[in-house]
């Protein structure tokens, strides 16, 4: 009798400690499925509310929820207790980095060389928060091929760059390296024209990489720029559909839809990590190329496909 005793409790504890995990995992699957994120927008304009509904449509899809706030007056009541808050922005990540027992911060369409240099900082605190982004540049390596692609006869890749950017210019210079590519370079100081440097720099260079530097390409300096391009006959390779509308030959970029697709995928991985987890800092996992037909036939340039470079590119990266 005292045998059978013991083989029925040892029974019972394993049944108990089974359906104490299951519990558990239901628990977390409830947490999981109830979770509701806190999506916090820079302001009320059309590529931000664009990444928003991305993100709302596939959290949705996966049984979460979002909310949207904005920048401006944005508290830590108005964030409802979300385990994770998506700042899409750098004038939102500023916002939410300056709120007291903040969650996890994913950054969305922020510059590269902001978060390393400020927003890093800033939405850590040293460790103490957790904070990641998905950079709104293309990664050095990715436009290098590109340009090897697109231009195979290409020497030498002119930039302009602001103190903000200088610091980058050890990674572009190994990137266009390593695709046989030397850079030409001019640095912007904030209230010089922009015409003698732009002119020294396409003076050398085969092409202009524009890279995402206010300073540098604004709605002020972009038609200027596009013509002592267009004179100089150098292509511009941009980083957004609309300065392909404005005159660059054909831009590399990741749509704010597309970029809103990996946030989504990143929260629904972190969400069911505990506690929350994010992945490291990325480059845009998406992307798409975009051609200016009209302006590669003035300057003489056949180039394959958007399709053809897309998929090309997507081999290399």
């Amino acid at each position: 009798m005292t045998g059978w005793l013991a083989r029925r409790w040892t029974e019972w504890q394993r049944a108990t400690n089974w359906a104490l995990v299951f519990i558990c995992l239901a628990s977390v699957s409830g947490q999981a499925v109830a979770a509701r994120v806190a999506v916090v927008l820079s302001e009320d304009s059309t590529h931000y509310q664009e990444a928003y509904q991305v993100i709302r449509a596939h959290l949705e899809a996966a049984g979460h929820k979002a909310s949207r706030t904005y920048a401006e007056g944005v508290t830590s009541a108005a964030l409802n207790d979300a385990p994770l808050a998506v700042a899409v922005g750098v004038r939102a990540a500023e916002s939410l980095a300056v709120l007291p027992n903040r969650p996890p911060v994913l950054a969305l369409l922020v510059p590269r060389a902001w978060y390393v240099k400020n927003g890093r900082t800033r939405l850590t605190e040293g460790g103490r928060y957790s904070a990641s982004a998905i950079y709104i540049d293309q990664p050095f390596e990715r436009q290098a091929a590109l340009i090897r692609l697109a231009f195979p006869e290409a020497r030498r890749v002119g930039v302009l760059l602001s103190a903000e950017q200088e610091g980058l210019l050890g990674e572009l210079d190994e990137a266009l390296r390593s695709q046989q590519l030397s850079l030409v370079h001019a640095r912007l100081v904030d209230g010089e024209h922009l015409i003698k440097p732009l002119e020294s720099v396409l003076s050398e260079a085969d092409l202009l990489l524009a890279l995402p530097d206010p300073l540098a390409f604004n709605s002020n300096t972009a038609q200027s720029l596009f013509l002592t391009s267009y004179r100089y006959r150098d292509p511009v390779l941009g980083y957004s559909r609309s300065m392909t509308r404005a005159g660059a030959l054909l831009s590399l970029h990741s749509s704010p839809a597309q970029i809103g697709r990996q946030a989504a995928e990143w929260v629904n991985y972190a969400l069911v990590t505990v506690p929350v987890h994010l992945p490291a800092p990325s480059y845009p996992a998406y992307f798409s190329i975009s051609i200016n037909e009209q302006v590669a036939r003035s300057l003489g340039f056949t180039l394959p496909s958007e399709a053809e470079l897309e998929k090309r590119l997507g081999g290399v990266r």
